[in-house]
């Protein structure tokens, strides 16, 4: 459904068929928003990768940050985590099948970003 504005007969305006909180959208951002989560799921995408690479491919990113984002995507169902018998003990992460089911629209977001006009470029 989709909220609409309407005005009665007495000119009051009227929503009609409100989103419910939090709609799709929202839910969605809520999940992939967060600062890095994006990147890091985008990294993850073509094979497992260890918590350190990673933290080395998201140049800008604290490990403390990574770590948080990475338990959050886990928690979703989005990615999985592997601890490896290694000496030391090293831990790496895989997307799942339904991570892959945002790399299309991430994957768009960032053609998107890329083809932005270049002023509004420079402020983000």
């Amino acid at each position: 459904m989709e909220a609409r504005v309407r005005t009665d007969e007495s000119g009051r305006r009227i929503v009609t068929e409100a989103c419910n909180e939090p709609c799709p959208i929202e839910r969605g951002m809520r999940i992939l928003g967060g600062k890095w989560t994006g990147s890091i799921l985008w990294h993850l995408k073509d094979e497992p990768v260890r918590f350190n690479d990673l933290s080395r491919m998201i140049g800008g990113a604290s490990k403390k940050m990574i770590a948080d984002r990475l338990r959050h995507l886990e928690a979703q169902g989005l990615i999985t985590r592997t601890v490896l018998d290694t000496a030391p003990v090293s831990v790496e992460y895989q997307i799942t099948e339904f991570g892959r089911t945002a790399l299309s629209f991430l994957d768009a977001l960032r053609v998107w970003s890329e083809n932005m006009p270049g002023q509004l470029a420079e402020n983000s």
